[in-house]
């Protein structure tokens, strides 16, 4: 690291930077989304559990952490298990130090029967929805772009049932897998649909991420038949309802994916964030053409490495994706672990400072 210490001073704010790369003009420098959720718990001196429960606790400390650092990501409520408690199931909250996102306590499928008693949510009602409404409301009050995460197909389809009884249907009862990933699209859908009907479609961030899609759970073959097709109809009906472009997280090994993905509509342009399985210019490769490309410094560095090696591999990231055609922002691979140390975030935002500028 260098020996100079001082920051410059940015020249866009966090908004005005992001409405650039999304209409394809000049930046200042290379974004920041550091992926931090229960990190920004910790860093706030706030338990987990309270940040996953309370919407307006959630986003206080998001936006000191926003603030502290001068990132670029916009401020998200909710977790990885989303979809089961939505459809009947049961989540656990985070209680102990060793536990960062809720997770699934309970699948709302047990058996094949219970598949074909399943019935789309009032998304209105469900689950954590009514709480991630509430943190929507309290986002557009501040001015700020209201997210909301829709989920991909197979991620919600593997919440409902779990991932085990879904991938054992998909080769032994595949019209089983199909009826829960169709609900699971159909899920997707009525809560943009009902985003967009809130807030308008021009003050809306719908996300996606596709962790259970990846190669460490299921072949590219399987890949093609099963999430592809649902991925690509969600995709291609939120963006009918007037939304600009979609941000998905693709994460885990993926490569061999890739080509795929890039059948996926994102919007003009999407935004695409990367597992640090997926090299950088690999990425860049497969996808530049059509979306912003986030990437995608390892969580376990940032949670075990010295600042000096997160740092050099933000360097690295940086130097690779700085020039990507429709624009990149330097990120983590996947959530930033809450107990990373600080300084890890502060060598992140060091490496953007001395090699990310394109003034």
């Amino acid at each position: 690291m260098t020996e100079d210490w001082s920051l410059r001073p940015d020249r866009m704010t966090p908004t005005e930077r992001m409405k650039a790369l999304l209409s394809g003009k000049p930046v200042d420098r290379v974004g920041l989304y550091p992926f931090a959720r229960g990190f920004c718990a910790i860093n706030t001196g706030m338990s987990p559990e309270t940040f996953y429960e309370d919407p307006a606790a959630s986003l206080d400390a998001q936006l000191w952490t926003q603030k502290m650092y001068g990132h670029d990501e916009p401020l998200k409520f909710g977790g990885a298990c989303y979809g089961a408690w939505e459809f009947g199931g049961e989540i656990r909250m985070p209680t102990s130090e060793w536990q960062q996102a809720p997770s699934v306590a309970r699948h709302p499928v047990q058996s094949e029967a219970d598949v074909e008693r399943l019935e789309l949510p009032d998304v209105t009602k469900a689950g954590t929805i009514p709480r991630t409404m509430e943190f929507g409301k309290l986002q557009h009050a501040t001015g700020l772009v209201c997210t909301v995460a829709m989920g991909s197909p197979f991620m919600i389809a593997g919440n409902i049932c779990g991932v085990e009884k879904l991938t054992r249907w998909m080769l032994k009862k595949p019209a089983l897998a199909h009826r829960v990933l169709r609900l699971a699209t159909d899920f997707g859908v009525a809560v943009a649909k009902y985003w967009v009907d809130t807030f308008g479609p021009e003050n809306v961030e719908i996300r996606d991420s596709a962790p259970t899609d990846s190669n460490q759970v299921i072949s590219p073959k399987h890949f093609r038949d099963f999430p592809l097709p649902y991925l690509i109809a969600l995709h291609e009906k939120v963006l009918a309802m007037g939304v600009k472009y979609i941000y998905t997280h693709i994460c885990g090994e993926q490569n061999l994916n890739l080509p795929f993905w890039h059948e996926v509509p994102f919007g003009d342009p999407g935004i695409a964030s990367f597992g640090h399985e997926v090299d950088v210019a690999k990425a860049i490769e497969m996808l530049g053409d059509k979306c912003i490309v986030v990437g995608n410094v390892e969580p376990r560095i940032l949670q075990t490495g010295s600042p000096q090696e997160v740092y050099q591999r933000s360097r690295e990231c940086i130097e690779k994706g700085k020039h990507a055609p429709r624009g990149f922002i330097l990120g983590t691979g996947c959530e930033l672990p809450p107990r990373s140390p600080a300084a890890n975030l502060f060598a992140m935002k060091k490496a953007i400072n001395d090699f990310g500028w394109y003034e």
